[in-house]
């Protein structure tokens, strides 16, 4: 895979409005992202396991590091969530990723990871909603109305034709944000009182509901009808546990991380296959009109890393002259 070269000596800094500016599209994350699941399957790409610390309930510590051969980058990133920042009227997640040169192991660049975890997240999930989700999808239920569901609208409009969009959260803020957005897209936005009334009849049902104190499960997968795709970007904690066994195939994204962490998405018993089997065939995508499927993940650093060389490639391309002394 060819690689633009940094001609500048230095660290280049990618503010979030230039990390924006760039012009990424899904076709360029989703096709990285594969490209580099593949690598890993060939063990020409390295995946650390998340690294967490709460120090307190609302608030979650979060590293993720990756590298690659080709292209020969590392990237690595520090995040931090608050919950409580959405009464404060503040962003609930900042973050920061720093990419190096694998050969050299110099930092090449900085640059805001808000974004980018925005936008991974939601790539991962397309990655699995092009095997699982039926092509004809017109409908797609958010639970929850924040950030993650504002990128993955975006993400999904690309791949499917929607044309009705539901919502149900627990802010109003968001909700009228997330149905402003659907409007302004030429969709049908409806903002539901009821989590059920969201997902009833639904296509595509997303969930990113953020952890909170008292948050109790309450979701069951005998509201998706037959044929859905569900993706769970909330790790299943807004769904009853007891109910989840009754979906037809759940896949994660990474089952030698989720081996590792110590606290369990979802019991041992009911994880299928993971992303890296469905990108290699080792499995198939959806195989009938009635299978309803959940994509159950908790992040990976691939995606982190696809972001951030795409950033990074773009930004050289655009000859953003925005260094920091070495």
């Amino acid at each position: 895979m060819a690689m633009l070269m940094q001609t500048k000596t230095g660290i280049l800094y990618l503010s979030r409005s230039i990390v924006e500016s760039l012009g990424l599209t899904a076709a360029d994350t989703m096709a990285r992202i594969e490209h580099l699941c593949r690598e890993r399957d060939q063990s020409r790409v390295l995946n650390a396991p998340k690294s967490l610390l709460r120090p307190i309930d609302e608030v979650l510590f979060m590293s993720t590091l990756a590298v690659s051969e080709d292209p020969p980058f590392m990237a690595v990133k520090s995040l931090g969530v608050n919950a409580a920042n959405a009464q404060r009227g503040m962003d609930t997640i900042g973050s920061l990723i720093t990419l190096f040169d694998r050969e050299t192991a110099y930092p090449l660049a900085v640059m805001d990871g808000t974004w980018i975890t925005e936008v991974r997240t939601a790539a991962l999930s397309i990655v699995a909603a092009k095997h699982f989700a039926r092509g004809d999808s017109k409908t797609i239920a958010f639970i929850g109305s924040g950030a993650q569901a504002r990128s993955h609208l975006d993400a999904f409009l690309d791949l499917f034709p929607l044309r009705n969009v539901r919502v149900f959260g627990r802010g109003q803020t968001n909700r009228d944000a997330l149905c402003h957005k659907a409007t302004g897209l030429g969709l049908e936005a409806t903002d539901c009182a009821d989590p059920r009334d969201a997902i009833d009849g639904a296509d595509i049902i997303v969930s990113s509901v953020p952890k909170a104190s008292g948050l109790e499960p309450f979701l069951e997968t005998d509201w998706v009808k037959s044929g859905a795709y569900v993706n769970l970007v909330d790790l299943a904690r807004t769904w009853r546990p007891e109910t989840l066994s009754e979906f037809d195939r759940i896949i994660i994204e990474d089952a030698k991380q989720e081996a590792e962490m110590a606290d369990q998405m979802i019991p041992a018993s009911l994880i299928g296959n993971d992303l890296l089997d469905l990108v290699t065939g080792r499995i198939q995508g959806r195989q009938n009109d009635a299978e309803r499927i959940a994509f159950i993940f908790r992040g990976l650093a691939i995606g982190d890393l696809a972001l951030a060389m795409l950033v990074y490639e773009h930004a050289l391309k655009a000859e953003v002259d925005s260094y920091l002394e070495r």
